[in-house]
């Protein structure tokens, strides 16, 4: 069952006196399916909490700062510099939002295992009244997407900076029926949470099964170690770069010397390495499509959103993707750097400067093959030892990426090692499908819940 989401009108009138916010869609309003009895503003379940912690008795170093994300989790966070505003308590069940970031989600509550957090003003609290709602269920209420469209309407300051502020929230009417009820709801939800988790361990097994395969397919051992070793030695034989860093991580990492073929330079099997273009891309589709760094996804291509770019005759050649070329990502979080993908779209398509592209010599290697061990941990203990950081991005350069060590058997067994690989992938792929539908349907029945198009007997 799926729920919409209230339209409004194209055109409509307002009374001056009834316009608070300068917003057309400051007038949207969700149609909640509830008894009206049970429709009640967020403050008579949420009390304020204005708490300001004692900075002289209560050091900085001795309180606990978190991270409000946009999916409503909260993690502690270490503070890297002295902060000098107001802070506030918030304890275990406690709501909190932030003011700027409420409109993405950024709203949630305390968990269990935190038992006092601190937080600045801009992170309002409140107190869950326990005899008018249950913290799980407002926290459930929070993620549905007519509250965060409603919230969304509310929105008020500046461009980029928009808050939403105490009293609008408080003021904001969502289903509050008897506890009896919110608890079903709560336990329907934990349920299916727990059902949908339980899809993607199994995903995640099945794909270290596969990865565990692979190595075997060469002949290596996956490491054991999860830390770097402060303090290692390396035989000269065995040191292939003038680097710490690297040599750390292959003593930790996969020692990929002692499989059963040889390892070469990826140098010595390359044809071409190239840049990408930095010209500006367009999202009116004039041009050529272009394939950007945020394209790459786990090592495929995924290409549902694209932007293009104009070019003359020249640069176009210069720049058209072949099957077979391999994009390595040169610069972005440390995790995503070096990440590749093979090329194998039909159609005219370019590639962007935070790009590199390679072309691989097919008589001594396939390119799937290649992308695979350096996707690995193979590639992962290298890219991370060669990376550098630059204004808090990682970036990986050609002759970096030439330097990568691989383990090369004949083609033929490349060949049969990515065949297997790729039914092992058709798998995965066809679970991950089922999980991201049951997960779509089971939002779209909390929504349903929610909205109350749906009673909770319905489900039983």
């Amino acid at each position: 069952m799926t729920t919409e989401i209230q339209k409004l009108p194209k055109a409509f009138g307002v009374w001056f006196k009834d316009l608070e916010i300068w917003s057309v869609n400051s007038f949207f309003k969700i149609g909640w399916q509830w008894r009206k009895e049970f429709i009640k503003p967020l403050h008579t379940a949420l009390q304020r909490n204005q708490l300001e912690i004692n900075r002289k008795e209560f050091p900085l170093d001795t309180l606990q700062l978190i991270t409000l994300h946009f999916d409503g989790s909260i993690e502690p966070r270490d503070l890297q510099s002295e902060f000098k505003g107001k802070l506030f308590s918030a304890t275990s069940g406690d709501v909190i939002y932030s003011k700027i970031d409420v409109r993405n989600g950024a709203i949630g509550i305390i968990p269990d295992d935190m038992n006092i957090a601190a937080v600045s003003s801009e992170f309002p609290v409140y107190k869950v009244l326990p005899n008018v709602a249950l913290p799980d269920y407002i926290k459930i209420v929070f993620r549905t997407q007519q509250f965060l469209q409603l919230i969304n309407s509310m929105i008020s300051g500046a461009s980029g900076r928009k808050r939403v502020q105490p009293d609008q929230l408080e003021q904001i009417e969502i289903p509050l029926p008897p506890i009896a009820i919110q608890q079903a709801i709560v336990n329907h939800y934990q349920t299916a949470q727990a059902k949908i988790k339980g899809a993607y361990e199994e995903i995640e097994q099945l794909k270290a099964s596969i990865d565990e395969r692979f190595f075997q397919d060469l002949g290596l051992k996956p490491s054991t170690l999860n830390e770097y070793p402060k303090v290692f030695a390396v035989w000269w034989k065995d040191f292939l770069r003038w680097s710490v860093s690297y040599n750390q991580a292959n003593q930790s990492g996969e020692d990929i010397t002692q499989g059963v073929y040889p390892v070469i330079e990826l140098n010595s099997i390359l044809k071409s390495v190239q840049y990408g273009t930095s010209v500006k891309a367009n999202i009116t589709e004039q041009g050529i499509p272009i394939i950007r760094m945020n394209n790459l996804v786990n090592g495929f291509l995924e290409v549902s959103k694209l932007k293009h770019i104009e070019l003359t005759d020249r640069e176009q050649k210069s720049l058209l993707l072949n099957h077979g070329d391999i994009l390595f990502n040169r610069t972005n979080s440390k995790e995503l750097v070096g990440k590749c993908a093979v090329f194998n779209l039909d159609g005219a398509y370019v590639f962007a400067s935070y790009l590199i592209r390679v072309t691989v010599d097919e008589s001594k290697a396939i390119p799937e093959f290649i992308t695979y061990v350096i996707n690995s941990r193979i590639g992962r203990q290298q890219i991370d030892s060669l990376s550098r950081q630059i204004i808090g991005q990682a970036n990986i350069n050609s002759e970096e990426l030439r330097s990568l060590q691989i383990p090369l058997p004949p083609v033929k067994t490349q060949i049969n090692i990515m065949s297997r690989l790729k039914e092992g992938h058709k798998t995965i792929s066809h679970e991950r499908e089922r999980a991201e539908s049951k997960k779509k349907e089971i939002e779209s029945e909390i929504e349903a819940l929610i909205l109350g198009t749906k009673k909770i007997e319905e489900t039983l």
